[in-house]
């Protein structure tokens, strides 16, 4: 699998995912990101198969059509999202590049058209998991019980070996392991519904 992290522009993370024997590939977050996606994809001749989205906030969709006017490519996003797609997906759905599939993970907490995307022993967190730390539940829409679900009924449960790639460079690495996570990360401690509501609205 091919596969790159891309940080061009402040703190997000873009990525590219491709199956190296059909070169089929899919750019996963691209906001402010778009050149380095696009030198990426051109240098490696890649073909975008896909635009995913793990929500819908700007700074991860703005440079959708950027994106697709170069590269070509379906925009993909939840069902529940508001973002302009071709393709929208559910909890459990697989998306296909060449040999290569991608679980859409439905995670809400952050937004509710958060999703997570699992892929060759990596996950993409967006903004439902950093590292060290989990996205943010006091936005607009946001729910700290959808959080408290997502991440320790769904993201909890994947082996501990796979590897956590977040949307934002917020943490003391570029990327960690659901195991080092569980160990580490203050904000996976356990907790019941009730204490990791309370703890979510501490300053």
């Amino acid at each position: 699998m091919f596969f790159k992290q891309i940080k061009h522009h402040g703190d997000n993370f873009s990525y590219v995912i491709a199956d190296e024997t059909t070169r089929k590939a899919a750019v996963i977050d691209p906001s402010y990101n778009a050149d380095a996606i696009t030198k990426t994809c051109r240098d490696n001749n890649l073909t975008v198969e896909y635009i995913i989205d793990t929500h819908g906030h700007g700074d991860h969709t703005s440079d959708n059509e950027v994106v697709k006017s170069r590269l070509g490519g379906k925009i993909v996003a939840h069902k529940s999202s508001n973002v302009k797609k071709d393709l929208a997906v559910v909890d459990g759905e697989t998306i296909t590049l060449g040999n290569l599939c991608i679980k859409v993970i439905h995670t809400p907490g952050h937004t509710p058209d958060s999703i997570c995307l699992l892929t060759n022993g990596k996950l993409l967190t967006g903004d439902t998991l950093f590292i060290g730390e989990c996205g943010r539940t006091d936005l607009a829409d946001g729910s700290a019980e959808d959080m408290y679900h997502s991440l320790f009924e769904k993201l909890m449960k994947i082996d501990d070996n796979v590897e956590l790639y977040p949307g934002h460079d917020y943490g003391s690495a570029s990327h960690s392991t659901i195991g080092a996570e569980k160990r580490s990360n203050y904000t996976l401690e356990k907790r019941t519904l009730r204490e990791f509501i309370d703890f979510m609205r501490e300053p």
